[in-house]
Formats: structure tokens, C-alpha cells, sequence
């Protein structure tokens, strides 16, 4: 698949999207939305993709967010702006569930419809020069694109207030600190890092995977009861698939499980 703002890989059951318009810092305008969604689709309906990595091209910006420059010009001559879509990975836009497992492999600014984005995804880990934060309000914005929603969701409340009241970023270590990330590496390490992430989610059964995903975020919005009591409607299936055969067998023999994801 070729795309105008995304690179998009696919081998040995991983995909990585990297978004490629470095001159804008990998700012989103209306082509990029559109073409991501096309991705977003193809991670989640290739069954032989079972981990992404999401990165940016070059060593400024994961994504400085929306291309405020090209949405005043459109406007200016009368085109319509294009509107910052919700995040779909992990979450629901135009009925899009992805529960395959995504890693942000933050490689500089991850600002606005940036950090929204890696806020979509399971596991964040970012190069050492990183700067992550939601600016909108400086320009009269809100980070509607799930950002004012999950960023509470990931880091305490005050610290995530700050971050939407203020506008202002968190270093790479700050951001370690309060747990938005997970790593901190040497930006020439920070792929290697992510696909060595990847590589071990990749050793795991997917159905497993993927259904643990899904009972997380639907629990989170669970009471403790209602969660614990709907873990089984997500155990039970994986009973009937092949690998859960597998999983045991393969302990007993004390040797490498081989999961084929059904």
C-alpha cells in the first residue's frame, strides 16, 4: 500500500506506520487523517499483522499535532478545514475496534493530535529529546481528539490538568516519571527498543493477546465487580481456538509454544 504522508511496512507479523511529512514536522492535515484510517483498517483486518509500531520520520516531531498552517489556508480560500478525527486504535471511531497490541515509539514533539495519538496506543516509549504535551489552548483549541479523555486516564489528574490548562509539554523524563511512558532511550536506539518490544508480544498467543487488550479497556469502565465478573466472556472463547491447546501442551514439553492465531 502506497500512501502520500505514511510509510507503511509490513514483516514478520508486524506493521509500522510512520508518518512522513517531516518538512511540517509530521503534522496531521486532511490527507494524513485520511490515509491513516486506510491503515488503521489494514492493521486491523490483515490477520497476519499481530503488533504495530507507530513512529515519525526523522528526529523532530512524532507529530506536532494538526496542521493549524494548512487548516488558516483552506480556510482562506474557502475549502473546508479538515477535522481531526477521534484516535481510533483501542477505542471506537465509525465502529472501529483495533485490539491488536500498538507501540508509540516517540521520536521527538509528540504535541496535540501527536501525543492524542500515541495516547491511543498500548505502550509509549520515547527518545530522550522527546516533548510531549496537549498546546491547544494557546490557540483557542481543546484536544478533542481523545486527548482531554485519555490523558486523565493515563497520568494522575493534576498532572494531566496541568498539561490541558496550561499547554505546556513534559521532557522525556517527566514524561517516565508520571508514567506516560514507558522507556527513555538514545534516539538511535528507540526503534530497536520498540520492535524488541514488539518481538516479545510476538511470542505470545495473538487471540490471547488481543482479548486480554480488550478486557482492560472495556474493564476500565467497569466497576471491580462488573469487570471481574466479565472476564469469562472473554476467556471462554480462546477455550475453542487451537493455540489454547497449544499454550499447555507446549508447557508440558517443555518447549517453545508455536501460536498460529486461531
Amino acid at each position: 500500500m502506497d500512501f502520500e504522508t505514511i510509510i507503511y511496512e509490513k514483516k514478520d507479523r508486524k506493521a509500522v506506520i510512520t508518518l512522513n511529512r517531516p518538512d511540517r514536522l509530521n503534522a496531521l492535515n486532511g490527507k494524513m487523517s485520511e490515509e491513516l484510517f486506510q491503515v488503521w483498517s489494514d492493521v486491523r483486518d490483515d490477520p497476519d499483522v499481530w503488533v504495530a509500531i507507530m513512529t515519525g520520520t526523522g528526529d523532530r516531531a512524532f507529530s506536532a499535532g494538526a496542521d493549524l498552517k494548512e487548516a488558516v489556508e483552506n480556510r482562506e480560500e474557502g475549502a473546508p478545514s479538515f477535522r481531526m478525527p477521534t484516535i481510533p486504535v483501542g477505542g471506537n471511531t465509525k465502529n472501529m475496534h483495533i485490539w491488536k497490541p500498538m507501540i508509540a515509539a516517540i521520536n521527538g514533539y509528540a504535541l496535540g493530535g501527536g501525543l492524542e495519538m500515541a495516547l491511543a496506543c498500548d505502550i509509549r516509549i520515547a527518545a530522550e529529546h522527546a516533548r510531549l504535551g496537549l498546546p491547544e489552548v494557546r490557540w483557542s483549541l481543546m484536544a478533542a481528539a481523545g486527548g482531554v479523555t485519555r490523558l486523565p486516564r493515563a497520568i494522575p489528574r493534576a498532572v494531566a490538568m496541568k498539561m490541558v490548562l496550561t499547554g505546556e509539554p513534559l521532557t522525556a523524563q517527566q514524561a517516565l516519571q508520571w508514567g506516560l511512558i514507558t522507556d527513555v532511550v538514545p534516539l538511535a536506539d528507540l526503534m530497536t527498543t520498540a520492535h524488541a518490544i514488539a518481538d516479545r508480544i510476538l511470542e505470545n498467543a495473538p487471540l490471547a493477546v488481543q482479548a486480554a487488550k480488550e478486557m482492560v479497556t472495556r474493564g476500565l469502565d467497569l466497576s471491580l465487580d462488573g469487570s471481574l465478573a466479565t472476564e469469562t466472556d472473554y476467556i471462554m472463547p480462546l477455550r475453542d481456538t487451537d493455540d489454547f491447546k497449544e499454550g499447555p501442551r507446549a508447557f508440558a514439553e517443555k518447549r517453545k509454544p508455536i501460536f498460529k492465531g486461531r
